[in-house]
């Protein structure tokens, strides 16, 4: 009789509610939205940070002596963790859950930009902005984003992908210009405190509106059928590894990880990092040059929303072609437009490369789910690895080419011929019938 009473509860834990049983619930606002909302408001706040780092570098040199490329080396262990602990933080969102998960990381990215305000030698910028901002910034990558669009929506999935990877332009949006005019009246300390504070508004609203799985309310995904919650995932970094071992046998898998190398080495690395140094090494005011990264921001957001949309409708690869191309064509020309103050040929390459600057996200993560399907957004945690990768090492290289030559112009050249090379290598991405056709014969 036991035995009966605990089946007959086992198979009522596996039924949808009653709301999914019976005539389905039509919320004026589907839920998959609010949970969407409350994702591109995280990713701000933890997007705050991002916008200090090319920031400091001058006020860091001035007052402590540090290199550029020491600088540089902390700004590149934040990069490389961040992207590194994107995987793992996918798996463990499917263990531990969402909310968790985003809490955690959204404190450590607090306790590190707050930390940061008492350090006095490299090694602690090392450990505060690089181990602690890394590892808290990294759980919350763009593997949270596929995370939660995969589990809350069926249609519209490419524009969704594109509003929440927007979310970390918008945050540059909001914080470059506040931070840059902090920096330039009342210094650096109070830039870091305010980022801090930005990152622990943002826990509330995880904790209270955020949910890991339609399940957990009785809705079905947004376009989708009603599918029962799974049971949490064990041994989440053994699968992280597993998912990384059974991708890197397959070509798309590198041809992904390596055109998204060139992409973090063309965006974070490169013109995140060290856009307003270079702009103030040819007299450009600091809050000028992070006016015009804010600006980026601003087209950033259209761009990537609007990549989305095309990603529902075109070839993938194709995009990511064109998108690599006209980046690296742009890049060939930035060493000529900088001058001390604001000029078209100017505000033209900014919004230009506004617009392309993660374009590239939707089509790549398309790309992600058409070869890899269930195991797609650890895999695509995997590939935004080696996106930080090649962010970290041009935010070194970059710092130990200033030092070295003097300006950054070999850098802005490099990078350029770069991304004709992610433009070809997108362009012999294998479809994934062709993929599969080619593992099995």
């Amino acid at each position: 009789m036991t035995e009966t009473i605990e089946s007959a509860a086992q198979d009522d834990d596996r039924r949808p509610p009653r709301e999914a049983l019976g005539r389905p619930r039509r919320p004026r606002v589907h839920r998959a939205w609010i949970v969407a909302a409350v994702t591109f408001v995280t990713i701000i706040g933890g997007a705050a940070f991002n916008s200090l780092p090319g920031l400091l570098i001058d006020p860091l040199h001035t007052e402590f002596g540090w290199s550029r490329g020491e600088i540089g080396l902390a700004v590149s262990i934040d990069m490389a963790l961040y992207g590194l602990t994107a995987p793992f933080a996918a798996a463990l969102m499917d263990r531990f859950g969402i909310r968790r998960v985003v809490a955690t990381a959204l404190t450590l990215v607090a306790a590190g930009a707050l930390a940061s305000v008492w350090m006095t030698a490299s090694w602690q910028l090392m450990i505060y902005w690089g181990l602690l901002v890394g590892l808290g910034t990294g759980s919350m990558a763009l593997a949270f984003a596929a995370t939660v669009t995969n589990r809350w929506f069926v249609a519209r999935r490419g524009l969704v992908t594109g509003i929440l990877t927007a979310a970390g332009a918008s945050g540059q949006l909001v914080f470059l210009p506040l931070c840059a005019w902090i920096v330039d009246e009342h210094g650096w300390r109070p830039a870091s405190v305010t980022v801090a504070l930005a990152a622990l508004v943002v826990v509330p609203f995880v904790w209270l509106l955020m949910r890991d799985h339609p399940a957990d309310v009785g809705l079905a995904p947004y376009g989708g059928a009603y599918v029962a919650k799974p049971a949490p995932a064990r041994g989440a970094a053994r699968r992280t590894v597993s998912v990384l071992f059974k991708a890197a046998r397959t070509g798309p898998f590198w041809l992904l990880a390596g055109t998204f190398a060139i992409c973090g080495a063309s965006t974070n690395g490169l013109i995140r990092t060290h856009f307003v140094p270079s702009a103030h090494d040819h007299g450009m005011p600091i809050t000028a040059a992070a006016s015009l990264l804010a600006v980026i921001g601003v087209f950033d957001v259209i761009g990537t929303i609007f990549s989305g949309w095309l990603t529902d409708r075109f070839d993938a690869r194709r995009l990511l072609a064109v998108y690599y191309a006209l980046r690296g064509i742009s890049l060939l020309f930035l060493p000529m437009l900088m001058a001390p103050d604001v000029r078209p040929p100017m505000v033209f390459f900014i919004v230009f490369y506004g617009l392309d600057w993660v374009a590239t996200v939707p089509p790549t993560l398309a790309l992600c789910r058409e070869q890899y399907g269930e195991d797609s957004a650890i895999v695509f945690g995997w590939v935004l690895a080696s996106h930080q990768v090649g962010a970290a090492v041009v935010a070194f290289l970059g710092g130990v080419a200033r030092d070295v030559f003097g300006s950054y112009d070999v850098v802005w050249y490099a990078s350029g011929a770069l991304c004709a090379v992610a433009a070809l290598m997108s362009l012999v991405i294998r479809r994934a019938r062709a993929a599969s056709e080619a593992a099995g014969g």
